[in-house]
């Protein structure tokens, strides 16, 4: 029997309604919600992101701008504009998309970011509220909480044991920290996990996030396992995960699809961090 389809539609549809009445009470006081997207690369994958968003954005009732510096950007030029960003109560969250083009520094660019505004939650501040256990006053990392959420559609993750495979900035480290938030024992796998199948085979969850296509198949895994699938990975077939999902798919009790599983919540959530960036802000 194949495992369930958790797709991230149901609840994305879920969060957006949520945003559309915030929205809606900031419109009655004559506040339009502003995201500032600001592009630092020459990648064809990020335009089509912003370009989605900003579609799914009027839909409710929030501005998405774009700052696109091309691939020839300086650091310095990165940096100064996220600071002018932060520094203008027009704008009310940024969202620096990555990959930037090569040479840019990533941590810098973003410690240069005000974190009440950061509503990708990738700011030293916010991994290190979240880090600290104290992640009701921080803006909480997008993805990791979209794979949680997927997750906890089968059940609570208190006491269980959810294998991360993927230590990045990005999804691993701040998913591994949000998980023990929730109570769930964690064992973290990356490139230097010596057996892979052995450190996840008695996990009742594995959360996969290294940014490699294929990289956990079957024999990875144990049967009955829940596998959410946060890899995005362009190919000449078009977009698949981290997870081989053929293989794995008669064997777990149920998987993300890619796309359309953790990628479809996470740009959701992106604006749901908008709407929490505001009230941390002070918006009224």
């Amino acid at each position: 029997m194949d495992a369930v389809d958790l797709r991230g539609g149901p609840l994305a549809k879920q969060v957006k309604e949520a945003v559309m009445v915030e929205a809606a009470a900031y419109a009655e006081r004559g506040i339009v919600p502003v995201l500032a997207v600001v592009l630092a690369s020459s990648d064809a994958s990020a335009l089509s992101y912003f370009q989605s968003k900003k579609k799914a954005a009027a839909g409710l009732g929030i501005r998405l701008d774009l700052v696109d510096l091309g691939e020839d950007v300086g650091q310095g030029a990165l940096d100064g504009v996220l600071r002018s960003l932060s520094a203008d109560p027009q704008v009310h969250g940024i969202l620096l998309e990555f990959p930037l083009a090569p040479g840019l520094d990533g941590d810098r660019a973003l410690s240069q970011m005000d974190p009440h505004k950061d509503v990708d939650g990738l700011t030293p501040l916010n991994l290190g509220l979240v880090a600290s256990g104290r992640e009701s006053e921080a803006i909480p990392a997008a993805t990791p909480q979209a794979c949680i959420e997927l997750a906890e559609t089968q059940g609570s993750l208190v006491g269980k044991k959810v294998g991360v495979v993927g230590r990045g900035r990005t999804v691993g480290r701040p998913l591994a920290s949000m998980l023990i938030n929730r109570h769930a024992t964690v064992t973290v796998c990356h490139t230097r996990t010596r057996d892979l199948r052995e450190a996840l085979a008695h996990c009742d969850v594995v959360m996969v996030a290294a940014g490699k296509p294929g990289l956990i198949r079957a024999e990875h895994l144990s049967t009955g396992q829940i596998v959410i699938d946060a890899g995005i990975n362009v190919v000449t077939d078009g977009l698949v995960g981290d997870v081989d999902a053929e293989s794995v798919r008669p064997i777990a009790a149920a998987l993300t699809p890619v796309p359309g599983g953790v990628g479809t919540l996470t740009t959701a959530i992106v604006f749901r961090n908008l709407m929490r960036a505001m009230r941390l802000q002070g918006v009224v």
